[in-house]
């Protein structure tokens, strides 16, 4: 997606007449949202410093620019590029990440992070070049059209504001200059240098021509973490981390190996949303710590994802050695304090307080953090979906505190899941009341949601996506009762509505994400959760109506075999305020979890008819959204 899109010389007329900010500003709030004063404040800054260096009539005037261009499957935009043509005539485009700021310093022993000042406090960040260099990386891996069209990518930043020191620079140590070397680093001072590498690449133009075939090109089939995960075991770097991912991983590795000479805990509370890359950083951690002979574990309490990894590495590792990297969150009661250097929880909101049916052991999350002297937990807050569910962050502080342990926490806001929308998981929290966002009107729709009139459009659809590589599952809320009895039986069929009728997932696998013939079956929360398609059929039961203008869930149409409210009615029974608010907290989040399985899109069944209306009505102010976005994109054209 584009916010702005012209030609240099359109570009340099809108910068010299004052209005460039707000043709970037007009379509940015009809696209995006409502932009902060400070964004407004950065183009109006960044945009004169780049009319400076574009002012040269060696660079071609029907070069094309673009500013604010979101990066396919993310949410994250590149600040401004420029394509044409090189010398040899070959596409060329030239990305350049822009910033404000004017100082910064080393960060020793992470690699590629900076220390700089945003706002009144100073953070670790990506450096310049290496955000740059990351931000090219993540077109080339997931746009065909690059690869086809064989268009060369060429990184580069521009801190506008930033006077290099000549002689011992901080931002050109020598520990940057692996990714400077990929993404070169201009400064205040530097105009004219910046000026030769775009002529260097830009010599006739392609009248924003290459920047319409990127924005409308092909998008790869995502990289599923299940579908490469024996490849970053055996060393193969096939996810690129930007942005806070890359600052979490590098402070993760960084307290692991101070803990390894210290033996001092530390613990890591890293939280972040669906696809915000929660489990490639950890996957990422675990693989790489491992390379550095730190004794390290993979850990969840949710077996789906630990039996999907097992599988895809069966035949690349002995069986043993699998299973010994990846644990249950209950593994610990007996463990000795500081037995190892590092568990890495994925989905620490899934841990419970005791373990297994006869709840044995002390605490999970206390137990954890003794037999490590490194801790990390991933978590989501919205992803609570039983009553036994139990990680939270603040019970991790808690026993970090009682058990002497530094703790660090760090927020993931990067979106990869949902086409890298954003906006659809804002506007989902505000669509179930969840919460109120500033996305309560739509998103982007480089998503494709859909709410369909029957179970079976819903299953169609689910079956003709899934014929492409078998990444299309249907899913459904607990609201049908799964027997114990016919659970290897295909023709035994738990879930009906109407003449439509399907079977939950089988017992006879503990792989149904991946295996063939899973599209047959109606998968449920315990069985996707942490775990990822291209696309989702959710059926939507009667646990969850819109009545009287809002969305209300109800336990009591919740399945029998239901184990993930086991003994709410007790808890109501005793206190009926408090039972009401945390079965309506696990229901949405239920629902939420479902509808954000989904790499490219989700397709929805709603059992109650209000519900279905509601949605469409929703669906329906996308559509007017949409509408103003491209009358929005024709009026910045025309302009």
């Amino acid at each position: 997606m584009l916010v702005y899109e012209a030609t240099k010389g359109e570009f340099l007329d809108s910068v010299f007449n004052g209005t460039i900010t707000d043709e970037i500003n007009t379509v940015y709030e009809a696209k995006i949202g409502k932009s902060p004063k400070s964004q407004i404040d950065s183009w109006t800054n960044s945009m004169r410093f780049m009319y400076m260096v574009l002012n040269d009539n060696e660079i071609p005037e029907d070069s094309g620019v673009a500013i604010e261009f979101t990066i396919p499957t993310t949410s994250k935009r590149i600040d401004f590029t420029l394509t044409g043509l090189n010398e040899n005539q070959e596409d060329s485009v030239v990305i350049i990440e822009l910033k404000q700021w004017s100082e910064a310093s080393k960060v020793e022993g992470k690699d590629g992070l900076v220390l700089t000042r945003f706002g009144r406090n100073y953070v670790e960040t990506p450096h310049p070049s290496y955000q740059a260099w990351s931000y090219a990386s993540l077109i080339e891996n997931f746009n065909e059209t690059v690869e086809e069209d064989s268009i060369g990518l060429y990184p580069c930043a521009y801190l506008h504001n930033y006077d290099f020191d000549p002689f011992n620079d901080p931002l050109k140590d020598s520990i940057y200059e692996e990714y400077i070397e990929k993404a070169p680093l201009y400064g205040q001072r530097d105009a004219q240098k910046l000026r030769e590498f775009i002529k260097k690449y830009v010599k006739y133009g392609d009248s924003t021509d290459i920047l319409y075939r990127i924005d409308n090109g092909r998008i790869r089939p995502s990289k599923k973490l299940q579908d490469t995960l024996a490849d970053m075991l055996e060393g193969n770097d096939y996810f690129v981390m930007i942005d806070e991912q890359k600052v979490a991983y590098e402070l993760a590795v960084d307290m692991a190996r101070k803990s390894y000479i210290d033996d001092k805990k530390r613990v890591l509370i890293v939280e972040g949303g669906p696809g915000t890359g929660k489990s490639v950083v950890a996957i990422n951690l675990l693989v790489n710590l491992l390379n550095d002979d730190l004794v390290s574990l993979y850990v969840t309490k949710n077996s789906a994802p630990r039996d999907v990894f097992f599988e895809k590495l069966r035949g690349h590792f002995k069986q043993k050695y699998i299973k010994n990297l990846f644990k249950s969150s209950g593994s610990f009661i007996n463990s000795e304090t500081n037995q190892f250097d590092v568990l890495i929880v994925d989905e620490a909101h899934r841990m419970t307080e005791k373990t297994g049916m006869f709840k044995q052991g002390e605490n999970q999350v206390k137990e954890i953090i003794n037999a490590a002297k490194t801790s990390i937990f991933f978590i989501d807050k919205f992803q609570r979906v039983t009553l036994d569910d139990y990680g939270s962050i603040e019970i991790i502080n808690e026993f970090a505190n009682e058990l002497n342990a530094e703790v660090e926490y760090i927020k993931l806001e990067s979106q990869f899941r949902c086409n890298g929308s954003d906006g659809y998981l804002s506007w989902l929290n505000d669509v179930l009341e969840i919460e109120e966002t500033a996305n309560y009107d739509g998103f982007d729709f480089n998503y494709d949601f859909r709410v369909v009139d029957s179970p079976e459009e819903l299953s169609n659809l689910i079956f003709e996506k899934n014929e492409i590589n078998n990444s299309a599952r249907l899913l459904a809320g607990y609201c049908w009762d799964w027997s114990s009895e016919n659970r290897a039986d295909s023709n035994f069929h738990d879930i009906q509505i109407g003449d439509f009728s399907m079977s939950w997932n089988l017992n006879n696998t503990k792989t149904w994400a991946i295996d063939k013939d899973s599209v047959n079956e109606i998968g449920c929360i315990h069985t996707s959760q942490g775990l990822e398609f291209d696309y989702v059929g959710v059926i939507l039961g009667f646990d969850i109506r819109y009545e009287n203008g809002k969305i209300v869930t109800d336990f009591n149409e919740r399945a029998s075999t239901d184990r993930s409210l086991f003994g709410i009615k007790k808890m109501y029974d005793e206190n009926p305020e408090e039972a009401l608010k945390l079965a309506d907290e696990i229901i949405k989040n239920t629902y939420r979890t479902l509808m954000t399985r989904g790499m490219k899109g989700c397709y929805i069944y709603c059992e109650d008819p209000n519900l279905e209306k509601y949605f469409k009505e929703r669906v329906h102010r996308l559509n007017d959204v949409d509408r103003v976005n491209n009358n929005s994109k024709v009026l910045l054209d025309y302009i």
